[in-house]
Formats: structure tokens, C-alpha cells, sequence
């Protein structure tokens, strides 16, 4: 049996830790606590591979949430480590700071308790996803660091897990590259070939229903013969990875940077995620329907 997930709450006032672990202990989750960003940064430092989430308090003595944020995106150990910033602060230039410094998801207090464990099983699933990623990227593909040019065509979101942690090892950083290019092959499949928008999506990770929705519209005749493609191509010292869909495309404008107006959502981070932490740039072409992520040889954005 796999161990609980394990959520580390960092707050100076008591009666919210003590809230914040009634609220999460029954959902299944081994809960931590810590009384300031100096204890936290202690625990995480002990054991790094121990929390899935961090609950961050951003006002607190001694060393305050951003200041601990700030500390974890510098370290390589822990800097995928989602971290929730939790906030009375819901200001745009406090979200901005927070989002630029690594905090992909925001709840405010006081607490709905229903949102307080959706996002906190969004960002569980994030990380578990990504070590499961790490897992798949030391199986090892040394020689595809020789590959010039290769075309791959996908059809479900498992396949595109797979090619992420397979072409993740064509890159010099493959760790970094992993996340943000299996977003956007996940993207191909779900949002382009099967046409789930992002009003849909939230509705789905609310209930719990994604990967059901999912499998339902995979079955459906109109997507049977859908498939998505993604090219490869080593020139000029970069690496382009080119992925192309079936669908309609999207406004994708307005997800290359977390929007502070969408902080609170359950998801739509992954796009800007890739852009800050896997490329050093990524275009998206005609109606959004294809997009191109590039990485420069010794140099990741």
C-alpha cells in the first residue's frame, strides 16, 4: 500500500494549523505543521522528499512566506515542490509577487473548505505526477542525446506522458524539460483532440471526474481516428519540439503568464509553467492549434 500523500502547514497562528489539519486529515493526508518559515525551512531541508504540497502563510515572524518561497525555488531539491500560498492579502501586486516568485496556486482566509481541498488535491496530483516523471527519466535514454529529428503521433494522455519522459532526454536539463513539454502533449490530447475547455475542466477536477470525462471522450466516434503529432528537430543549438493537434485551437495569449485574476483556479498554470521552467521560448501558431517549444543548448530559460 503507497504512503499518504504529505502536506506540510506553515502558519504562526495555531487555531489556522489546527483548522488546516482537521479540514485535510480525513481526505486522506499525512499532515505536517510548522510554526514560522525558519521551522519549515528546517523540516524541508531534513527530509526533502517528504511533502508533496507546502501551505504557506504569507505574513509570519522570523522568516515570512515569500521569504521561504524565494528559498525553495533556489534550491534544485525543492523547487518543484507546489507550493499553496495562502493569504488575507489578495491584492494583484501581492498575487504578482507571489506568482513571479513560484507560488502557482493562491486561497484566501477565511477558508472554503471545499476549494481548500480541491486545490490542495490538484497540486498533490502536480507533484505526484512530476516524480512519476522523474521515475520515468531515470530508466535512462542516454543515446537520445544523438537523435537529429524524429516525428511521433499520440493519442491519449498516457501516450503523451510517455513521449514527454522519452524526449525529456534529449535536452541538456531533463528534469526541467519533462514538466513543461508533457503539459503541452497532455494539452494536444485533452483541450485540442477531445475539446475540453477550461470552464470544463474546472467543473472536472471540482467533482473529481477528469480522467473519467476523459476516457469517455476518447470512446466517442467522432475522436476514434483523432491523433496528435509532435516533431522533433536538433539545429543550430537548439532543440525545437513542434506539436500539432486536431482541434479548434484556443486563446493561448492569455496562459504564457498566470493571470492574477485566475490565481485562485483549480488549474491553468501548466502553459507558464513551461514557458518560465522547461523552454527558453515557446511559440504558438495560427489558431493555437500547433505550438513550438524550443530549448538553446546550455542555456534554459
Amino acid at each position: 500500500m503507497s504512503n499518504p500523500a504529505s502536506v506540510l502547514v506553515v502558519d504562526d497562528h495555531a487555531l489556522d494549523r489546527k483548522l488546516l489539519t482537521a479540514y485535510l486529515t480525513p481526505e486522506g493526508y499525512s499532515v505536517d505543521t510548522a510554526g514560522d518559515g525558519v521551522e519549515a525551512w528546517g523540516k524541508l531541508n531534513a527530509e526533502p522528499e517528504r511533502y508533496d504540497v507546502v501551505l504557506l502563510d504569507r505574513t509570519m515572524p522570523r522568516m515570512d512566506g515569500m521569504q521561504l518561497l524565494t528559498r525553495m525555488k533556489e534550491e534544485e531539491h525543492l523547487r518543484m515542490v507546489p507550493v499553496i500560498m495562502q493569504t488575507a492579502l489578495a491584492r494583484r501586486d501581492h498575487i504578482l509577487e507571489g506568482i513571479r516568485a513560484g507560488a502557482y496556486y493562491y486561497l484566501t482566509k477565511p477558508y472554503d473548505v471545499d476549494m481548500l481541498r480541491t486545490v490542495v488535491r490538484t497540486a498533490v496530483a502536480d507533484h505526484q505526477t512530476y516524480r512519476e516523471m522523474q521515475r520515468q527519466l531515470k530508466k535512462g535514454f542516454d543515446t537520445l542525446r544523438m537523435l537529429e529529428k524524429a516525428t511521433f503521433t499520440f493519442r491519449t494522455v498516457e501516450e503523451a506522458r510517455d513521449l514527454g519522459a522519452l524526449l525529456a532526454n534529449t535536452c541538456p536539463d531533463p528534469p526541467a524539460t519533462v514538466i513543461g513539454l508533457t503539459e503541452l502533449l497532455v494539452n494536444a490530447v485533452e483541450h485540442g483532440n477531445l475539446g475540453i475547455t477550461y470552464e470544463d475542466k474546472s467543473k472536472l477536477y471540482a467533482t473529481g471526474g477528469w480522467s473519467d470525462e476523459v476516457q469517455r471522450r476518447l470512446t466517442l466516434p467522432e475522436n476514434a481516428s483523432k491523433r496528435a503529432e509532435v516533431s522533433f528537430e536538433r539545429a543550430d543549438g537548439q532543440l525545437r519540439f513542434t506539436i500539432r493537434d486536431q482541434g479548434r485551437g484556443f486563446d493561448w495569449q492569455t496562459y504564457l503568464q498566470i493571470d492574477p485574476q485566475r490565481a485562485f483556479d483549480t488549474h491553468g498554470r501548466g502553459i507558464a509553467m513551461a514557458n518560465r521552467l522547461s523552454f527558453s521560448h515557446i511559440e504558438y501558431r495560427g489558431s493555437g492549434n500547433e505550438v513550438v517549444g524550443t530549448v538553446v543548448c546550455g542555456n534554459r530559460a
